[in-house]
């Protein structure tokens, strides 16, 4: 039987190691399997909520789209797509408003964590909260359920955000016929956390990352400012604990990942270590690299791709929709 699994690409920043290993590589590698049907699409409806400058929205969508092109996602096997040139989800996104609760958005975990933020700070506590914000959730749903996603891949603190889109379904199959396919939040358990320069998790906001594609010589400066601790050469290093090891780990082999556990036990100097994380991770990504320059240097070749996976998708959701319309009443009078 055939499985559908819907991924959402955010377009704003530049992707880290961290989000290639726990995220890109994964993702690329489950869309080769058997009995899958993929659909990746660039969410640059979702980007306008905290990006304002038209001209990064653009830039993010070339720069994000190469990205995943250079490593290794193959548009002619998988359905990849821009969100905005799939006008039928902001009209599934109305339906489903139609039939969500408010109560059920005002527990969104971004909604709840402003209205928190504000107040703490004694103002009112939805200021400077946009609908967008606000509607998230309506317009995420609205992604996955269009094409009846089975499997939505997601990190935990996104899971809320497909329940939510489950009750939706729920309430409109209620009210309008089982129409729309109630999807599950994939987890990935074996993905390891990948940390940052600091030890805590890789991330944007900590300012703790390495950019995906840095240049060789910043890739490496990146490397050797890693935090580790006082341990002299010869000292026994904890290796689990290490941000250094579990770096690694995410871009080693077994094989080569047990042969750096005992270089720690055997108390591998700190600047020997970085240096063979930065050979293996070069290793990685200097062919990547390469065609990524390649890919953002020709957007025109980009924007083919793009509106090609966009005609596949909407030969799938434009039909979809006209079965939810005419369900919702929305039919011609003859």
């Amino acid at each position: 039987m055939t499985r559908r699994v819907v991924t959402g690409i955010t377009t704003s920043g530049t992707p880290h190691l961290g989000n290639y290993a726990g995220a890109i590589r994964p993702a690329i590698a489950a869309s080769r399997r058997a009995g899958v049907e993929s659909f990746f699409f660039l969410a640059d409806y979702h980007a306008l909520i905290n990006t304002a400058d038209p001209a990064q929205v653009q830039r993010f969508t070339l720069e994000i789209a190469a990205v995943w092109l250079a490593a290794g996602l193959d548009p002619d096997k998988v359905w990849f797509y821009r969100q905005s040139d799939i006008p039928e989800v902001l009209e599934l996104a109305w339906l489903l408003a139609c039939v969500a609760s408010k109560g059920l958005l005002n527990r969104a975990h971004a909604y709840k964590a402003a209205a928190e933020r504000n107040f703490a700070a004694g103002a009112d506590p939805d200021a400077g909260v946009s609908m967008g914000l606000f509607m998230y959730p309506v317009l995420m749903a609205a992604d996955i359920l269009l094409f009846k996603a089975n499997s939505v891949p997601v990190g935990r603190d996104q899971v809320q955000h497909i329940e939510m889109a489950r009750d939706m379904a729920e309430r409109f199959n209620h009210r309008y016929g089982e129409l729309l396919v109630l999807p599950k939040a994939a987890i990935d358990e074996s993905v390891a956390t990948v940390l940052g320069l600091d030890g805590r998790k890789m991330s944007k906001s900590y300012g703790n990352g390495i950019a995906l594609f840095a240049p060789a010589a910043e890739l490496r400066k990146r490397i050797f400012s890693i935090v580790t601790d006082s341990r002299a050469p010869g000292e026994p290093k904890e290796a689990d604990g290490s941000a250094l090891f579990r770096l690694y780990q995410a871009f080693a082999t077994p094989e080569e990942t047990a042969q750096m556990r005992n270089a720690f036990a055997a108390g591998i100097a700190w600047g020997e270590a970085k240096q063979a994380l930065f050979e293996r991770i070069e290793a990685t990504v200097a062919p990547m690299r390469s065609r990524y320059q390649s890919l953002v240097a020709d957007p025109v070749d980009i924007e083919k791709r793009l509106q090609r996976g966009a005609a596949r998708a909407r030969a799938i959701a434009t039909p979809f929709l006209g079965e939810l319309r005419a369900a919702a009443g929305l039919r011609r009078l003859s």
